[in-house]
């Protein structure tokens, strides 16, 4: 029996997020601690496993208003669903006929939940890599991450940018340029600039995350969308500087000014903050990092921070964030593609 197994590893917003929605500019990578595992392989029926997200048995009342709180109201079966079905139509619409064999689908995931580490991205991207290995059809690499999205926004109603499916399409680090003036169609779908540079260039980095008080995505880009679509300035303007500031970082990675680095790191934080009411608990994150001397900002939509570091400071670093409630690594980051 032929059994397909891939991975889409969760990622980290570094710089200029969350400007990509906007066509702003974004440097972010990969963190290979973290994953979405997608097992296919034939089976006489469309079978799709449920797991344990997906459960719908519970000891009491309390626990399932507990799981609702951690995994909300769906698990990843609507995400593996909706990959299927979109890639059909792909399909269908290009008249790529697919064999007739069918396979059963289940999925696993470790990453943590709705901390801004693309968790739900990371399912479909998976979904999607086996699907096109089961039939063997390929979907052009520029041209993956506008259909992921396209499956989130449309199909499931899920807010979001590029970022997170470029950088999990491509993995390592890439700088992505979402400049209307990048605009340009491969495979039917709109694509942009998207520029991988190497990781050995990154300085020392931790990741630190909170997810007992966590929140959707969705929660977090909806008021920003409707306030930059009617036009308000500081918003409009905010994210003119998160591009900039993806912009300088890419040239201080390459210049391996670390110094610049950080204090752009800090800056992304800053402009964030002075456009949003940011939750207590994920500013104290942050000012924990700062009281420690290391830089820190989101990772993505709230839950989880990054930052640099030097070897000085980390046991100090570990042990107040520790001791807020987060957890802390030092992020396993490679050019290496699943």
């Amino acid at each position: 029996m032929i059994i397909i197994r891939k991975r889409a590893f969760a990622r980290a917003g570094f710089l200029g997020n969350p400007s990509d929605g906007y066509n702003g500019k974004t440097i972010s990578f990969i963190i290979r601690d973290f994953f979405a595992e997608v097992v296919l392989y034939e089976w006489n029926s469309l079978d799709i496993v449920m797991t344990e997200d997906d459960k719908a048995k519970f000891t009491s009342i309390y626990h399932l208003a507990n799981d609702v709180k951690q995994h909300g109201y769906y698990g990843g079966i609507r995400l593996v669903k909706a990959t299927i079905k979109r890639f059909a139509e792909y399909c269908i619409a290009r008249n790529i006929q697919l064999h007739s064999k069918n396979f059963s689908i289940r999925y696993s995931t470790n990453i943590p939940r709705q901390v801004g580490m693309a968790g739900s991205s990371a399912i479909i991207v998976a979904t999607l890599r086996c699907l096109m290995e089961f039939y063997n059809v390929s979907i052009s690499i520029n041209a993956q991450p506008s259909f992921i999205l396209s499956i989130e926004k449309e199909e499931l109603g899920i807010s979001g940018g590029l970022q997170d499916r470029v950088i999990q399409v491509f993995e390592g680090m890439v700088y992505m340029d979402f400049n209307k003036q990048q605009e340009h169609m491969d495979d039917g779908f709109l694509c942009y600039h998207y520029e991988p540079l190497p990781v050995s260039l990154l300085p020392k980095l931790y990741v630190a995350y909170h997810n007992t008080m966590s929140e959707p995505t969705e929660i977090f880009h909806n008021d920003i969308r409707g306030r930059f679509d009617r036009g308000e300035k500081k918003v409009i303007n905010a994210m003119r500087q998160f591009a900039s500031i993806a912009y300088q970082g890419k040239l201080a990675i390459i210049d391996h000014d670390h110094k610049k680095l950080n204090d752009l790191i800090n800056e992304n934080f800053t402009l964030r903050n002075s456009i949003f009411n940011l939750a207590p608990w994920q500013v104290k994150m942050v000012e924990t990092a700062h009281q420690c001397g290391a830089s820190a900002k989101f990772a993505g939509s709230g839950g989880a921070i990054i930052g640099m570091y030097t070897d000085e400071i980390f046991e100090e670093l570990h042990s107040n964030l520790v001791s807020i409630g987060s957890k802390v690594l030092k992020p396993h980051i490679t050019d290496t593609t699943t």
